[in-house]
């Protein structure tokens, strides 16, 4: 598959994020080095290219950072583009199975909960901003 017919649609998901002020993580050293260092709350969010990224999951991450989710900490990895950078982020995620678009949530660099694909899927915007405002909350 040619790559480059879809760099464009691929950075304009990539900004969607960094534009709500998240920093991308691209390879297992910067997450190695933001991750667990991190302290406070902390968002990783798993981006990706399906539809339940870009319609549900990223217009979610920016409702609950509107409505009040009280973070210290936002990162983001790209499944499937940053794959290294994608699986070092997951191997703090466990014993959650790898899943995209996902969020984790940290407390000091440790796990405290995960928003899964199986939780954004046939869900809402409004209904994963208000997983992740609570969640934050009991950060």
């Amino acid at each position: 598959m040619d790559l480059d017919m879809w760099r464009p649609m691929i950075q304009s998901m990539r900004e969607e994020m960094t534009r709500i002020g998240f920093t991308e993580l691209k390879t297992p050293e910067e997450v190695e080095q933001a991750v667990p260092a991190a302290k406070g709350t902390t968002v990783v969010f798993v981006n990706s290219m399906c539809g339940c990224a870009g319609g549900i999951a990223r217009p979610g991450m920016a409702l609950a950072l509107q409505h009040g989710a009280k973070v210290d900490n936002l990162y983001t990895v790209f499944a499937g583009q940053d794959k290294e950078a994608t699986e070092k982020a997951r191997s703090y995620f466990a014993p959650f199975p790898p899943s995209s678009p996902s969020i984790a949530i940290l407390k000091d660099g440790k796990l405290l909960t995960m928003v899964e694909r199986s939780q954004i899927e046939g869900s809402s915007p409004q209904a994963v901003a208000a997983k992740v405002v609570q969640a934050a909350g009991q950060a």
